[in-house]
């Protein structure tokens, strides 16, 4: 299972670009897998911490998936910041706040998440 965020700030959303399982490389929101002793929403604080730089706290669920849950969360301190030193962000090429009119930034899979949280609000 995986736990992830979808953080907004001034019409932008905190996504990080990366090399996925597939192969492709793609803009995704930040988040990671559940270890065992934790709970979903501790996954994705722990997780945007580690991909981000910031410290997060999760305002609700938006939506949870048969492998994924995702939380809406807001930024509480912190810094933009990519440990490239970090094991787990060895596939994370860059991390930023990407504007919600850069369309081809999103795909198949974060689009409709970003509409679910923006019909939401």
């Amino acid at each position: 299972m995986i736990a992830q965020a979808l953080v907004m700030k001034d019409n932008r959303i905190l996504m990080v670009k990366q090399s996925v399982q597939r192969g492709d490389i793609v803009w995704n929101y930040p988040g990671g897998g559940i270890e065992e002793a934790e709970t979903p929403e501790q996954a994705c604080i722990i997780e945007v911490k580690e991909e981000t730089g910031y410290d997060v706290k999760v305002n609700r669920l938006l939506v949870k998936g048969p492998n994924k849950y995702t939380f809406v969360a807001e930024i509480i301190g912190g810094e933009l910041f990519l440990d490239s030193d970090l094991e787990a962000n060895h596939d994370i090429i860059d991390v930023a706040w990407v504007s919600l009119d850069d369309q081809d930034k999103f795909d198949h899979i974060t689009a409709p998440l970003l509409d679910l949280m923006k019909a939401q609000s």
